[in-house]
């Protein structure tokens, strides 16, 4: 983010436009959704769809209208029951329970929304400092990452009942990928990396230094689910030559046997998804699928993953030829570290992404839950390894 600057400044009109759009996306996103469907927490990873609209609102109010002369908060109760993780704001309700907050409703987490939307009009208007414009692109930034969560958190929700419903009638990933995947080398030198100084980014991408990388290549579409079914069919999940340690350990413990939401029905290959129960389809990326899973194929294969720098330099000298990105998220063979040079910002919003750097691995490319306009090719996304719930695929590369 900008350095905090003491000059007021008027928000620009696309920025004023984009909180309206974003804000209609969270909410149209939510609107297929029963009140019942909105208060459901399926694991503690998940979190209700209503939660998600909570704690947005609870974002923009907390940041940068509480302590506003004349702002008065729609509830102090949601100071404590929206925050997520921000230690320096104070205590918050745990994370596992909360779909026991039956209460507030659905609707009036709608009245919170509109409360909070008329306030950050009457903000915007008046002008913002540098540092209040900073911290409200920041907010839009974090609004559309919980789009793309209440996507896949109510899709793992759906998953759990016996019904197997619809969330709509829109299949996920609409095109089958090329029958053959190609090949996009990369010849060594020195590369750079992150996003630079101008444009919004989350601070984990920052700063934009160098890498030295090998001659490689990287595949030009990521891995279909014909291909992983040959993995399956071949024993790679009984086989724990292909397996890191805590994978083996992870895939014995949970009785993993394919990527999460496939079903075998007589032989044959069902996937749920937000269209409902479909036949597996060979020719679409596989996803679902953890980095334990990911690792396991690609040593299957005789290949690897992609470094994240690897990955970020593929998707420069690639172009518009890259195939795929932006279907699935795609494991890359990185943990999530800090830059060279990373600082966290200051205030509580430097909790936001330093603190997890520890135990992650990096995924890059976003997917199809991810808004428009929401991905870019220096994007750092992370999850635990175990991770399998988010629309997570895989992309090889290999040395040469």
């Amino acid at each position: 983010m900008s350095p905090i600057s003491p000059s007021t400044r008027s928000v620009p009109k696309d920025l004023t436009s984009r909180y309206q759009a974003i804000r209609f996306e969270t909410e149209a996103r939510a609107a297929p959704l029963t009140a019942e469907d909105q208060q459901v927490q399926s694991m503690p990873d998940c979190s209700p769809a209503k939660w998600h609209r909570a704690h947005t609102t609870w974002f923009f109010e907390t940041f940068l209208l509480s302590g506003l002369p004349g702002y008065t908060p729609f509830d102090p109760a949601y100071a404590y029951l929206f925050n997520s993780y921000y230690e320096a704001v104070g205590p918050r309700h745990p994370r596992p329970a909360r779909g026991m907050l039956t209460r507030p409703g659905a609707e009036e987490i709608g009245r919170y929304r509109a409360y909070v939307d008329m306030a950050m009009a009457d903000l915007t208007e008046r002008g913002l400092t540098a540092e209040q414009a900073d911290l409200l692109e920041l907010g839009l930034n974090h609004e559309q990452q919980h789009q793309e969560l209440l996507l896949t958190d109510i899709k793992h929700a759906f998953s759990l009942n016996p019904l197997r419903p619809a969330y709509g009638a829109a299949p996920e990933i609409a095109e089958a990928l090329p029958a053959r995947a190609g090949w996009a080398e990369l010849p060594p030198g020195i590369y750079e990396a992150g996003a630079g100084a101008e444009g919004f980014a989350f601070d984990n991408e920052r700063p934009r230094h160098r890498h030295y990388l090998h001659t490689a290549r990287v595949a030009t579409r990521p891995v279909t689910n014909g291909e992983y079914l040959e993995f399956m069919v071949a024993g790679g999940y009984a086989r724990a030559e292909f397996w890191l340690s805590d994978g083996w350990a992870k895939t014995q413990s949970e009785g993993w046997r394919s990527p999460l939401y496939w079903t075998d029905c007589d032989g044959g290959w069902s996937v749920f998804g937000l269209d409902g129960e479909k036949p597996l389809d060979p020719a679409k990326p596989v996803q679902h699928v953890s980095f334990y899973e990911a690792a396991a194929y690609a040593a299957w294969r005789g290949r690897r993953l992609p470094t994240e720098f690897e990955w970020e330099a593929f998707a420069a000298l690639a172009g518009a030829s890259r195939t795929g990105v932006g279907r699935v998220w795609e494991w890359t063979a990185s943990a999530y570290l800090p830059y060279p040079g990373f600082r966290t910002a200051p205030g509580a919003v430097g909790e936001y992404n330093g603190k997890f750097m520890s135990g992650q691995m990096v995924l890059r490319g976003g997917s199809w839950a991810t808004p428009a306009g929401h991905s870019r090719a220096t994007y750092r996304n992370f999850f635990p390894p175990a991770a399998r719930w988010q629309a997570t695929g895989i992309r090889l590369a290999e040395d040469m």
